[in-house]
């Protein structure tokens, strides 16, 4: 189990408190996160979450993605995170923020308001250093294998994941 962490969750009248990261997963309470999603042209860096995470251990995810702390921003907590799992940084473009709401296995629920980031990288030149407590493997992949690879094994991918592709099939933010 992952420590204890005190995160922004969303009050019915759209106001924040602060609630245990575990709590707000079990009771299935909306909460803030980040997704990011590097890109070098139109190939996405994506993770395989390293099997002893506290949920979706071994399946492949984007880029990283977490919530933020209770005292932090979230412009800040998606460069936080890139750093804590990969290794490096870099320039973080701001995206719209989208709602959705999943099962992830264990009893546990994502309900998560995410405001979602991209960054473009030259992958020859960048060094990657993932986390093994985080980060089992890393590799970038084309929008239609991605679209392939989902359709062929949907369950080898974490649920958020899932959903992004099906509401961003081309992985276009330009759209957002």
């Amino acid at each position: 189990m992952p420590e204890s962490i005190v995160i922004p969750a969303i009050a019915a009248d759209g106001s924040l408190y602060p609630v245990e990261k575990m709590k707000a997963h079990v009771e299935g309470l909306q909460h803030l996160a980040v997704s990011v999603f590097v890109f070098d042209g139109d190939k996405l860096l994506i993770q395989k979450r390293a099997q002893a995470k506290y949920h979706c251990g071994g399946l492949w995810a984007n880029t990283c993605c977490t919530h933020p702390h209770w005292d932090e921003t979230i412009e800040a907590c998606a460069a936080r995170r890139l750093e804590e799992e990969l290794g490096f940084s870099l320039p973080l473009t701001r995206h719209q923020t989208v709602d959705y709401s999943a099962d992830v296995g264990g009893g546990l629920h994502e309900n998560e308001r995410v405001t979602l980031f991209s960054a473009q990288a030259d992958r020859s030149q960048l060094a990657i250093l993932p986390d093994e407590d985080e980060v089992e493997a890393v590799r970038w992949i084309g929008a239609d294998e991605l679209q392939r690879e989902m359709r062929e094994t949907p369950f080898s991918f974490t649920p958020w994941f899932r959903i992004y592709l099906e509401r961003f099939p081309d992985l276009g933010f330009d759209q957002l």
